[in-house]
């Protein structure tokens, strides 16, 4: 027996017309798109009805005045500046500059809430 190399044809060798492919891919983009549109436009429930709560484990006193919230800020990003700095210090190659780059953000941090400082006690 001789065995076959080419498969047999499938059984419907007729072609959909092209008018009806191309409506039905119409179609399916139209849905793609009302999809998209419904979720980025109009977001289901549960992002509009409930806002977030945060937890109540560590609060900051209501009390506290902006100018100490700004001087605490600045001292912890001054901190975290010098821990960057060390830890960017003993590492090499692209580890580094990952570090010094997160660095970078937290100094530019720092120089915007030293800049709120000055705007809220000009001395």
């Amino acid at each position: 027996m001789n065995k076959k190399i080419v498969p047999d044809p499938p059984v419907n060798t007729s072609t959909p017309d092209p008018e009806t492919l191309r409506a039905e891919d119409l179609l399916k983009d139209r849905e793609a798109i009302k999809r998209a549109l419904d979720h980025y436009i109009d977001p289901p429930a549960p992002y509009t009805e409930k806002p977030r709560r945060p937890s109540t484990m560590f609060i900051v006193a209501p009390s506290m005045d902006t100018e100490s919230l700004l001087a605490h800020a600045c001292e912890s990003l001054a901190t975290a500046s010098v821990l960057t700095s060390d830890f960017a210090n003993n590492l090499t190659g692209p580890q580094r500059y990952s570090a010094l780059a997160i660095q970078q953000s937290i100094m530019l941090a720092e120089l915007a809430v030293n800049r709120a400082l000055d705007n809220v006690d000009p001395a």
